[in-house]
């Protein structure tokens, strides 16, 4: 389930979308909602939204300006903004801001759904009735081979394209937004043909990417888990453990525990 927090000063809107539109079979839930940008912080440290729709113009703290705190404090959270007619242009800049996407006044279900559903791709969470692309298993087998990935025939231009950014900008802050608008394709397409190509997402790959770089600082022994986890582009030490668990099976502590252990052997 996605975690929603909704931010928007117009409570007959506000309330529409909270009570409204049908979350359940978007795989989603409203954890929080926030009449402007200083309440949107105060219940995005409260519930830790995984997605925070927010108006553009608000009153004490507009969407952008909190948008640029949670590009600092919370890189992990997707912003969509809400935006009327007035502001369309504006909000088409506003992507860039550490946003996925926008949303036109009054909002489309079905335009929200679509972006939902590309969330869940991207972040790898399970969907209403399906699952995502964990792996099983433990250690590096949960992990992907890389240059096979690369080193296979035909591959697509795109996708290529992809798997060589993520291996040189994986320890900066990295979207699919970011990969298809400097390749100028659509986030949709790019999307679907990694996971056509590869068999994961692109949430699922830049995490195992890093995860893999993680493992050989943890090995390196000169570095603790909180440095790692910035080194390697996770941030906060919290998310590190929980992306490192979720694939790995172990917490990093944990794991070096084992290592150390089977060296003493």
């Amino acid at each position: 389930m996605l975690k929603i927090a909704i931010v928007e000063d117009e409570e007959i809107i506000r309330m529409g979308l909270a009570c409204t539109v049908d979350w359940q079979s978007m795989g989603a839930q409203v954890v929080g909602k926030a009449a402007d940008g200083v309440e949107g912080l105060e219940i995005v440290a409260a519930t830790r939204p995984d997605v925070v729709l927010t108006d553009i113009r608000m009153p004490r703290m507009s969407g952008l300006d909190m948008a640029k705190v949670l590009a600092e404090q919370y890189p992990e959270i997707k912003v969509v903004f809400l935006t009327s007619y007035a502001d369309f242009e504006y909000a088409r800049q506003a992507v860039r801001l550490n946003a996925c996407d926008y949303l036109l006044k009054p909002v489309d279900e079905g335009e929200l759904a679509n972006i939902l559903a590309r969330l869940h791709e991207e972040m790898g969470t399970q969907e209403a009735g399906g699952h995502g692309d964990v792996a099983d298993g433990d250690g590096a087998d949960a992990l992907v081979d890389w240059q096979e990935l690369l080193a296979h025939e035909g591959l697509n231009v795109y996708v290529r394209q992809v798997l060589e950014k993520i291996q040189s900008e994986y320890a900066f802050r990295l979207s699919i937004e970011d990969c298809a608008e400097s390749m100028q394709v659509s986030t949709s397409y790019l999307s679907r043909k990694l996971k056509e190509v590869t068999g994961h997402t692109f949430g699922a790959l830049l995490a195992r990417y890093r995860l893999q770089e993680a493992l050989k600082l943890l090995e390196d022994g000169r570095y603790k888990v909180y440095e790692v986890a910035e080194h390697t582009g996770f941030g906060e030490y919290k998310n590190f453990c929980q992306v490192f668990k979720k694939y790995l099976q172990v917490s990093p502590k944990r794991y070096m525990q084992e290592r150390e252990l089977k060296m003493l052997k």
